[in-house]
């Protein structure tokens, strides 16, 4: 990224945005649970991707931009109350695979988790990034990450498991 002409390093940026994009809003919307709060957050996270794009190392951006999502999503956290996502009450007759219920069904459970729990979890088993690239992106140690995905499997397990007679 550098010694790249201004030319250059928009287009590169250009095309790590539209590549990453999808894969940033699905990060925000298990996150937040709401899909316009996702796209607010990737917006205002590849904004920033780019004004910092200079000091971003190549191969690095999509988990810079990712830990920028998450950090602005704690500090929406920290200023208010998170509001919960609308789910609607009846299957999508778009949908005959009922995606969308089991969807709405993880959404429900991620939003009775606590803010960091549910952060480690989205990241973790989501993301699928590794316990270090984990707490890596939320600044916290390791031991951290695995307390945190740890409380927060027992809880969706309490919770969920007996209830409806499954494993997670």
């Amino acid at each position: 990224m550098f010694g790249l002409s201004t030319h250059e390093r928009d287009a590169e940026f250009t095309r790590f945005a539209r590549d990453s994009a999808a894969t940033l809003k699905r990060t925000a919307y298990l996150l937040t649970g709401d899909r316009d709060l996702a796209a607010d957050l990737v917006q205002e996270a590849l904004l920033r991707t780019y004004l910092a794009w200079r000091r971003v190392r190549s191969g690095e951006a999509t988990a810079y931009a990712r830990r920028v999502v998450v950090n602005l999503n704690i500090d929406r956290w920290r200023k208010r109350s998170p509001v919960p996502a609308e789910v609607p009450e009846k299957a999508d007759p778009h949908d005959p695979e009922g995606r969308v219920d089991d969807h709405d069904e993880v959404l429900r459970m991620l939003e009775t988790l606590p803010p960091q729990q549910r952060r480690v979890i989205v990241l973790r088993y989501y993301n699928d990034l590794s316990e270090a690239d984990t707490a890596a992106c939320l600044g916290v140690s390791t031991g951290a990450v695995k307390s945190a995905a740890s409380r927060g499997l027992a809880t969706l397990r309490a919770a969920y498991a007996p209830a409806e007679g499954r494993n997670l």
